[in-house]
């Protein structure tokens, strides 16, 4: 599949072979019991080096599947309330907000106004949500700060 006429070659340990034409390369590789692999293809000569293109993929797979049983996922949770929610109901919420947040989780939190209490947003909602903040700057940064979308205020928290 390597199209040019000559390449530098590298051998399995490592070491440069020089430039070589790419027939005498697919030559040695194939003496040898390996394959010829294009490493670097847009170099000037293009960089190829002779190794067993099986074992590779295999490593490589054995590598992403490591990486990606290290890695972590970020929910979002979210978590609505109103207004006129009253205090004690706000709190129990920050108490589910500490637990997501905890366990390495983004929270949304969304007050919601239904008909008339639109009235309220820049009072209530944005005090509501200053609350909410207040009460989680110890283990919380919030990531985006309270902004109307529709008929909701909302606003992002996350773990510090």
């Amino acid at each position: 599949m390597i199209k040019v006429q000559s390449i530098r070659v590298i051998d399995l340990g490592g070491e440069q072979l020089g430039i070589m034409p790419t027939r005498e390369a697919l030559a040695k590789a194939k003496e040898d019991g390996y394959d010829l692999v294009e490493i670097s293809p847009n170099s000037e000569p293009p960089v190829c080096r002779i190794m067993d293109y099986g074992k590779y993929r295999y490593e490589l797979s054995k590598k992403q599947a490591v990486a990606k049983k290290k890695q972590s996922v970020v929910e979002t949770k979210e978590i609505k309330l109103r207004p006129k929610t009253e205090k004690h109901d706000v709190d129990f919420k920050v108490k589910n907000i500490r637990k997501f947040i905890e366990n390495k989780n983004k929270v949304k939190v969304t007050v919601r106004f239904r008909g008339r209490e639109i009235v309220y947003a820049d009072s209530q909602g944005y005090k509501t949500l200053k609350m909410v903040a207040a009460a989680l700057e110890d283990i919380a940064v919030i990531v985006q700060e309270p902004k109307m979308e529709g008929r909701q205020m909302v606003m992002f928290v996350a773990p510090k």
